[in-house]
């Protein structure tokens, strides 16, 4: 009798750490603990109308004010190239990585907030910020005629969001440079074409780009790469003295449509950031770019191949299990 004791004692325990054990996981799991890795479905019945919700805020922001879509989308990038697609760039602070130079122009923080809001109501500690983030950056494309894509979901967002991190690729910088920044992210080079191509929408400062229209390097001339009927154009909208906090389009022409124009652009030497320009010059860019264009075979649908590329980026430096949280709010840590 001492024996079979013992070892229904033996069984008990067992069933009870087992008990235990499951239960912890279940209570990581609601609070987006381990086991999470994104997929395309992830939510489920836990949260069936993630997606529309997140669309219907985006969807009345870009209405209310269509310099949303562009900042939305640039919000997602300076999101995953800093501590990975983690919604640190969402938290409000004195020192947070909105604060940090590059960031101080993004524009959209209040969709996703409303959009945080709305899911709190129907899915209370569900989906996190850095999710909510990522189905707005889609819909900022598909709202200004682009492709969309299925997207997967599952991140936890970070608890980390300093400005000292904001390390990003420059408006000034080389192709080679450029390549390194997107290869130190796990993304190749028809990524890097592929995303800049996103620069179909969106607008930057004329303080930013003027020196190229009227002093380059010292010169007192305009960048000689610059088609020259161009110059006038963006010296117009961007006066030697006037303001710098004015905005001049990326892609002249096209600036509301996500399409294929900015890449044209970039082929006849109308676009305003040196860092575009100059991926007309090496041979590996160039050539990916008249794929898009349809210019050299194999060709590369723009649309299909952006998608691709925004999914791989989006799964840049995931927060799982204990290194992340689900926010309550997403400007601040809960």
């Amino acid at each position: 009798m001492g024996r079979g004791y013992n070892l229904l004692f033996i069984l008990v325990t067992f069933l009870v750490l087992v008990a235990a054990v499951t239960a912890q996981g279940n209570r990581g799991s609601s609070r987006g603990g381990g086991g999470r890795r994104p997929r395309v479905g992830y939510y489920g019945n836990r949260c069936r109308n993630v997606e529309s919700i997140v669309a219907s805020v985006v969807r009345a922001h870009v209405r209310s004010n269509q310099a949303n879509a562009p900042g939305i989308l640039r919000m997602h990038f300076h999101d995953c190239f800093v501590r990975g697609c983690d919604g640190s760039v969402l938290i409000a602070g004195n020192s947070s990585e909105r604060t940090a130079g590059p960031n101080r122009s993004l524009r959209g923080f209040e969709a996703i907030e409303e959009a945080k809001t709305r899911l709190e109501a129907a899915c209370p500690r569900t989906v996190s910020c850095a999710d909510i983030l990522t189905l707005a950056a889609r819909e900022a494309v598909v709202l200004t005629g682009g492709q969309g894509w299925r997207v997967p979901l599952g991140r936890l967002d970070g608890r980390i969001s300093q400005a000292s991190d904001v390390i990003l690729p420059g408006p000034f910088d080389p192709v080679d440079k450029q390549k390194r920044d997107f290869a130190a992210k796990t993304l190749n080079t028809l990524d890097l074409v592929t995303l800049v191509g996103g620069h179909t929408i969106g607008t930057a400062g004329c303080g930013l780009v003027r020196g190229r229209f009227f002093n380059f390097n010292g010169t007192g001339q305009p960048d000689p790469s610059i088609d020259p009927r161009f110059v006038p154009l963006v010296q117009a909208r961007c006066p030697q003295t006037g303001d710098a906090s004015a905005r001049v389009d990326l892609d002249a022409g096209s600036v509301g449509r996500f399409d294929t124009s900015f890449l044209r652009n970039v082929r006849s030497s109308r676009v305003v950031l040196q860092s575009d320009l100059v991926l007309w010059r090496d041979p590996e860019t160039r050539a990916i770019i008249e794929r898009l264009l349809g210019l050299r075979r194999p060709s590369l649908r723009f649309g299909t191949e952006f998608g691709k590329s925004m999914v791989k980026m989006s799964l840049i430096d995931v927060k799982t299990g204990s290194d992340g949280e689900i926010r309550r709010v997403c400007s601040r840590i809960n």
